[in-house]
């Protein structure tokens, strides 16, 4: 419980101003569109939500197991957890931080924005 203890106690007001903890849709499109080789994009929803939309470069680890798979993320690559809101990246941000995760960022954008950089024409773009 302390490194979880730990991992909030850093979440102050001077850490979440900053915003070096998250991820705009920007900064997803640019990791993509230059390969993302050094980082591994995180999907905790859950299984039902990925009938509707699946996003293809992305991990798929439910919120509710990542606790039992966290041995299936590279701790020497930066980790991006998204979800449909944002609510679910920010405590899979805080499981990650507290299992030794240092690389660790949470997308600061809903699905819906996330949805919109993969319309053909700003796909294009990339």
């Amino acid at each position: 419980m302390k490194v979880l203890d730990d991992a909030v106690a850093e979440m102050d007001f001077d850490f979440l101003s900053s915003g070096k903890h998250t991820m705009s849709v920007e900064g997803m499109r640019k990791v993509l569109g230059n390969g993302q080789e050094n980082v591994v994009f995180l999907d905790v929803r859950t299984d039902k939500e990925m009938n509707y939309l699946v996003l293809p470069f992305a991990k798929h680890i439910p919120l509710h197991e990542l606790p039992a798979r966290m041995n299936e993320l590279p701790k020497d690559k930066m980790v991006v957890a998204y979800c449909s809101s944002v609510f679910r990246s920010a405590v899979a941000y805080t499981l990650l931080r507290a299992h030794g995760f240092d690389q660790v960022k949470g997308m600061a954008a809903s699905m819906e924005d996330i949805i919109k950089a993969f319309k053909p024409g700003p796909l294009g773009k990339m």
